[in-house]
Order: C-alpha cells, then structure tokens, then sequence
C-alpha cells in the first residue's frame, strides 16, 4: 500500500481520518469475488466468462470515423418522411405559415430531446434496454418497448422500399409503363381500360398493376406475387447491410446518406427549369398567416419534429453507444436537427416546383376540355358568339384568355351557368390539392415525371433515392433492435440479424396481399403514434426527475469537457415534458374525436373512399397500442414487487490499469459490501467518474460543498465518483 494512502497515515497518527470507498478500493489488488468469501450467492467461478466480459467491455465496435458515424445519424433521421410528409404537411397547413411553428417547436423540443437521447446513448455505452435498466430500473421498460415499436415500424417501412424496388425496375423502359392507359380489346374493338380512363395512367398503374389493390381490408385477396419477391429483396438489402454491425452499416451510410442529396439537387435543377415550377415556389412560400393561430396546425408539427428525428425509437441511443466517451454529441445533435431541417426544406422546394409544373399541365388540359365545350356550346347555339371577346382564338387559348371568357359566360349565364358544367380552371385549385404519403412518390411525382425529357433516367433516379432513403432509415431502426437485444442477451449479432429478417419477412407478408396497403396505413397511423409519445415522456422524466437533471448535467460536463447551455436545464426540466404532454393529450383527443378510418380504392367507382374500420381490424389496431406500451407497466410491476432482478447490484469494479471493472453482482440484501457499495439498493455508482460538478443554476459548487465541515465524505475531501441518485 503507498506511504502518503489514508489508510498509511491513519497508523502513523492519532487524527482522524475519514476514509472513503473509493481510496480503499483505489489502492487495493482485485476483489474476485466468485472466488472470495464475497460469493455470497454460491456462484462458480467461470473464467471464460470472466475473459468474455471484460472483453466485451473494453472492445466495444466503435465507427471508423466521425464522417461515418454523423452520416449514419443524418441516414436514419433524413427518410421517406423528409421527402413525401413534411411537404404534403407544408401544403396543406399554409406553406411558408407552417414552417415557423416547425422550427420552434424543433428548437424546444427536438434538438434537447434529441441531445438526450444522444448522450445516454454515448454516456452509457450501451443500447435502448441497458440505458434504461441503468438509468431508472423501474423504467427499463423503456427499452423494449422502444424495441418492438421498431419491430412494428420495420415490418411495414420495408414494404414501401419494396414498392420502390419494383417501380425502380419498371423504370428501365421507354416510354414508362404508368405513361399511358392500357388498350384492352373487346371482341374486335379496341377500347381503354375503363378504370384507368376514369381516373389516370399513374394512379391506375399504382392500384392495379402495382398494388392489385381489394375493394376493402376485409378481402384479403391473396398474396401479391410480384410485391412479395420486392420485399424479399428489401429483407435482403437490409440484412446484408446490418449482419456486420457497425462494422457494415457504416459503410453502406456513405452511399445510402449522401446520394439521395445528389439526387435531390438535381431534381431541384431540373424542376426549376420547368414550366410553371415557379408557380409551386411561389405557392410553398406564399404564408397563410391565419394557419398559425390553428392548434392543429402546432400539434402536426410536433409530430413531424417527434418522428423526423426518429425520437423514442432507440437508433438514436444505438448508434451513439458506439461513439468514444468524449465526443462532442452536443455539436452532432445541433448538426444532424440541422440537417435534417435542410433537407426537408430541399425535398419540398423539389415537390412544389414538380407540383408547380403538374399544375400548369392540368390546368391546360383543364383549359382544352371546357374549350372543346364551349366550342360546342357555341355551334349548337347554346351561346351567342357575342359573349366571346373578338382577342380570344380558341387555337391558341391561354389560361388567362378562358379565365376571362369564363367570367363572361357565368355573368350573362347566371341562371342556367351550373347547366353548362363549365370549370374555373384556376391554377390556386390545381397547387391546393394536397396529395399525402405514398400518393405523393407514387402517383403524383410519377406522372410528373412522365412530361420530363428522357423520363426513363430521372424514374431510376427518384426510386434510387426513395430506397437509399429507405435503407438509411431501415438501418437505424434494425439497430434499436439489434444493438439492446445483443448487449443484454450477448447473442451473437450475424445468428440474431439474419433471424430478425426472415422473421420479419414472413410477418410482414401480411402487408403483400392485395389489401396489404390497408395494413400499411394501419400500423402507420396507429402502432407507433401514440406509444412512441410515451416512451419519449418516460425517457425525458427518466432522466431529468428521476436520475437528476443536476446530476445528469454534471456528468455531461465532465463527458464534453464544458459545460452545456442552461437552456437545456430548463427545458428537460420543464418545457419538453410539458410540450410532450400537450401532444398526448391532443392525440388521444383526435383518437376519440375521430373514429380510426382508412381511404379505400374501389374498384367499380374508379376512385378513393373513405371506410371506418370493421370490428375485427379496431381489435387488430388496439392491440397494437397496447402491445408496443406493454413493457412500460410489466417491467415497472415486476421490478417494483422485486419479482425480477433490477439488475441495479451489479457494479463494474474489476481493476484494469488501475481502472475498475470486475463484474461484483447478485449480493444478497444484508450483505455489507453490498452496503458500502451503495447506499441504497437502487443506487449504482456512475461507470464515470466526474471530477467537477454543474449542479444547475443557482447551485453551490462541488469544491464549497465538499469543504463542508461536516461533509458527507468528511473534511476536505471531495469523492471521486458521480453523486448518488436523486430518488
């Protein structure tokens, strides 16, 4: 033992020494306890095992380089959402209006929750299961219900890049098969499909070639051949890219992160060179201020911030756990809410201007078709050739020409106008018609893309970056499954990976059958919503009521090596669970209000109509919430009756270059050690020791509290490790 040690000067003096845990331990040779009369539980000593955990330990994967690990968080949090939700979003709540209460409630509630997330995951080292087990035990339901949630989220997320795959193999082709209506023959007359010429090319393409699509949820239909085999191929995308770990995922980031933003550039280029593309811009930017003062319009931005950043879900805790301790997560959560801000303002600059040219080009035909009528009005004497300004030549009729003529007809036409069956033909009604989700990227993009030049190449182009999309966001979201199953359960991850997909293969056929599309709008709107609000309520009151804001700000200050803003003090404390509340409440509000619902495509009609759920489906959509909520209150029972471990006696101590890390755990309750360890069995020393303290605003400084005469680890003596619990 050193001569200047504590325990030294207490034989060579008669003052009192108050000795602390950590000097004894600081100085002493290893404790194996399974070894030692610490054993106190009976346990073998396995010396292999010991070897494997101490090495699991110290070889964590880390990510080759900080470019691979922030082009895997931009991956994950930049998806399909980005390109086809915030801009139907935009459009529908006021355009340039909708992106101030975007940005605020992402500075409020976004970047703080997604900084949390970031740290523990980083702090920890560990995935969504081990964070919460260590933070608040009681809580470490947390973990897996942030598991299945991305287990439901994945099943029906791949079968959108399998509808990609299958319209990026159609692409090679000219002209594109969603170009024209089919000609099917009838005995010896040629005639258009009747479905297709009552709606259009692109949407017929869409629900019957594509999809094959049933009348309702309740005809199942059987599977689709085609669809299957694509989600086959998207299975088989991601479990190449994740049977590696990091390790490969990593690598496929700096293609599947970086290409879509190529993609999206030239698509911006291209679209701004199109006519009437400035019409969309003009649109997107064109504010209804009167939208802000609409809640609904705050509540569906909170959602967007909620799922663009992929809170709740565990990629985020997984793909930081890789980082080394003193990373600066703060910079990469400012950078990556950045980011993706950006490029959802990119994606929708390129859907307006696309919108924008789609527009004009229906506004024309629009134009065309009522002329022909007018035409024809004209010729059988319906109108007088009186009413038609002598400027107008119905040969090269312009929008602004039919306008006016229109204006004139419905004034000296009024009482039989609505006879005539004429249509205004404004280009404001043709940017209003919002087009949501899938419809977006699959019927509204595609027919745009029809009128492009060299069509085929810019369809290969789009669906290339849907699935590049998809994979980035697939990616992050098999690794909140994967990297807290294989920490807890040490399986091994190429065995658990390869099983996770096929699994999910044969679950997620339910989705390839011809009324999978219902499926998909099922688990979109309900398996995730509402329980992911939950979860992100939990893990914010986890961290900054139950661990400890002060606590938690005074480790990140000894992790970062600065202190961070009070800012987000307050609004982990106060703010984000107040906000994240609001959100709750308001979306089980809509729930009731609302009776669950989906768009049907009926066949005989040609067209979309809303259906209510039948009984057997709400069962189906209730079970999904409560399953994905399940482990919240399981996981808090059994742990707070002590049915299970906590895990919360287990503390790395074995010695390693002078660090501890050997694994002491399973100690009764009346065991000493276990006593002087912890003061409480819930507390567990911090795997970090912190050597300055941030306690809050308006707080005493670590040094003023530890020269208390009468401190806790006695005079003039500041202990080297993290402050207990706040429980």
């Amino acid at each position: 033992m050193p001569k200047n040690s504590k325990v030294t000067q207490r034989e060579h003096s008669s003052e009192h020494v108050t000795e602390s845990v950590a000097d004894l331990l600081a100085h002493q040779e290893p404790v194996d306890y399974k070894r030692s009369v610490l054993n106190v539980a009976g346990e073998t000593w396995d010396k292999q095992k010991e070897g494997d955990e101490e090495l699991d330990a110290e070889n964590r994967p880390a990510w080759n380089s900080k470019l691979q690990y922030i082009l895997a968080q931009i991956g994950y949090s930049v998806g399909l959402g980005n390109v086809w939700r915030f801009p139907y979003l935009c459009q529908k709540n006021g355009g340039g209006a909708y992106l101030v209460p975007y940005l605020v409630l992402l500075v409020i509630i976004g970047l703080p929750l997604f900084f949390l997330e970031l740290a523990v995951g980083q702090r920890i080292r560990r995935g969504s299961i081990g964070v919460w087990n260590y933070i608040c035990p009681r809580l470490g339901g947390i973990g897996y219900a942030s598991c299945l949630v991305c287990f439901f989220v994945g099943l029906y997320y791949n079968v959108i890049i399998g509808w990609s795959i299958f319209y990026f193999f159609k692409s090679f082709q000219y002209p594109l098969p969603w170009s024209e209506c089919p000609i099917v023959r009838n005995g010896s007359v040629a005639v258009v499909e009747t479905e297709c010429e009552r709606s259009s090319a692109t949407t017929y393409f869409w629900y019957r070639e594509a999809l094959d699509i049933s009348n309702s949820i309740s005809e199942s239909g059987g599977l689709n051949w085609k669809m299957t085999l694509c989600l086959l191929v998207a299975w088989s995308l991601v479990g190449l890219a994740m049977i590696k770990g990091i390790q490969s995922s990593g690598k496929v980031m700096y293609f599947s992160s970086l290409f879509p933003y190529v993609v999206l550039v030239c698509f911006l280029v291209r679209g701004l060179l199109l006519r009437g593309a400035v019409d969309g811009i003009m649109h997107m930017f064109t504010p209804k201020l009167d939208k802000m003062l609409d809640p609904q319009v705050w509540r569906e931005a909170a959602t967007q911030v909620f799922f663009a950043l992929g809170l709740g879900f565990g990629g985020v805790i997984a793909f930081s756990s890789y980082n080394k301790q003193d990373n600066n997560c703060h910079f990469d959560a400012t950078l990556v809410s950045f980011i993706n801000f950006f490029t959802s303002v990119l994606a929708t600059l390129v859907v307006f201007a696309v919108l924008g040219f789609k527009a004009n080009i229906m506004n024309e035909k629009c134009v065309v078709e009522n002329a022909e009528k007018i035409l024809g009005y004209l010729n059988t004497n319906v109108l007088s050739h009186d009413l038609i300004p002598p400027h107008v030549n119905f040969s090269h009729l312009t929008a602004k020409d039919y306008n006016e003529m229109y204006r004139v007809i419905m004034t000296v036409k009024e009482g039989h106008f609505k006879e005539l069956g004429l249509d205004a033909c404004l280009l404001e009604d043709e940017l209003n018609k919002s087009v949501q989700g899938t419809g977006l990227a699959f019927i509204a993009f595609t027919e745009a893309m029809t009128h492009f030049p060299a069509s085929p190449f810019w369809s290969v182009m789009f669906f290339l970056m849907l699935i590049n999309l998809g994979l980035g966001s697939m990616i992050g979201t098999m690794s909140g499954i994967t990297t807290p199953i294989i920490d807890t359960f040490k399986v091994r991850k190429e065995v658990f990976t390869v099983g996770c997909c096929i699994f999910a293969f044969v679950v997620g056929l339910i989705f390839v059958q011809r009324s999978g599309n219902y499926f998909v709008t099922m688990f979109d709107d309900y398996s995730a919503t509402l329980p992911l609000t939950v979860v992100v309520i939990l893990e914010n009151i986890a961290v900054a009521w139950i661990y400890g804001t002060k606590k938690f700000m005074q480790e990140l200050t000894e992790m970062l090596g600065f202190r961070p803003y009070q800012f987000y003090y307050y609004t982990w404390k106060y703010v984000s669970p107040i906000c994240m509340a609001v959100l709750m409440t308001a979306s089980i509000i809509q729930l009731g209000v609302s009776p669950p619902g989906y768009s049907a495509w009926i066949r005989e009609e040609a067209a979309e109509k809303f259906l209510f759920y039948p009984t057997w489906a709400m069962a189906i959509l209730i079970s999904l919430i409560i399953l994905a909520s399940l482990p919240l209150p399981l996981v808090f029972i059994l742990r707070q009756f002590h049915l299970v471990s906590d895990g919360s006696n287990a503390l790395s101590v074995t010695y390693k270059k002078g660090r501890m890390m050997k694994d002491i755990s399973n100690l009764e309750d009346n065991d000493e050690t276990r006593f002087i360890l912890s003061k409480v069995p819930s507390e567990t020393p911090s795997p970090m020791p912190t050597h300055r303290s941030y306690l809050g605003p308006g707080s005493n400084s670590p040094m003023e509290m530890s020269s208390a005469p009468n401190g806790r680890y006695g005079s003039g003596y500041l202990l080297a490790s993290t402050p207990e619990s706040e429980l």
